[in-house]
């Protein structure tokens, strides 16, 4: 089993980009790594909420 990085509402950063955000829902999968939805404001000022993987995703 799959054991989550990240907590909801976590503060988070996307590291190939980093934009920081919260986690606001995460999904375990069998034969995948965990997935987050993360909310954030993206570089351009958008409001945005996007799955990411947990390997895409650091401790802000």
């Amino acid at each position: 089993m799959n054991t989550f990085a990240f907590n909801l509402k976590d503060n988070v950063a996307i590291t190939v980009s980093g934009e920081t955000g919260i986690v606001i829902a995460r999904a375990e999968y069998d034969a995948s790594e965990n997935q987050y939805l993360v909310r954030y404001q993206s570089a351009d000022g958008r409001g945005v909420e996007s799955w990411w993987g947990q390997t895409a995703l650091s401790a802000a």
